[in-house]
């Protein structure tokens, strides 16, 4: 199954976003953020499987938790940037 993961500026949106999709039901893994992308400015993030990811953007927008970038990581090491 493949992973992907949103990023939060700090922990405590992070911690929030884990409490907004875990009541929904959304199975998450809060993480310290891989260290190349702490250069965005991103120090924690949020692993999950890619099949919630659209549902996980839908729920923190309407909960006000506001979030950094999604990324999708495949095989391999190859790392993708998510529209939502």
């Amino acid at each position: 199954m493949k992973n992907c993961i949103i990023t939060f500026r700090s922990v405590t949106p992070a911690q929030r976003a884990e409490d907004v999709l875990r009541r929904a039901g959304v199975e998450c893994t809060i993480q310290r953020t891989p260290r190349w992308m702490e250069e965005k400015g991103c120090g924690y993030s949020l692993r999950m499987p890619c099949g919630d990811m659209l549902v996980a953007a839908s729920l923190l927008r309407n909960a006000g938790v506001s979030f950094r970038s999604a990324y999708s990581l495949g095989e391999e090491g190859r790392v993708e940037e998510l529209r939502l």
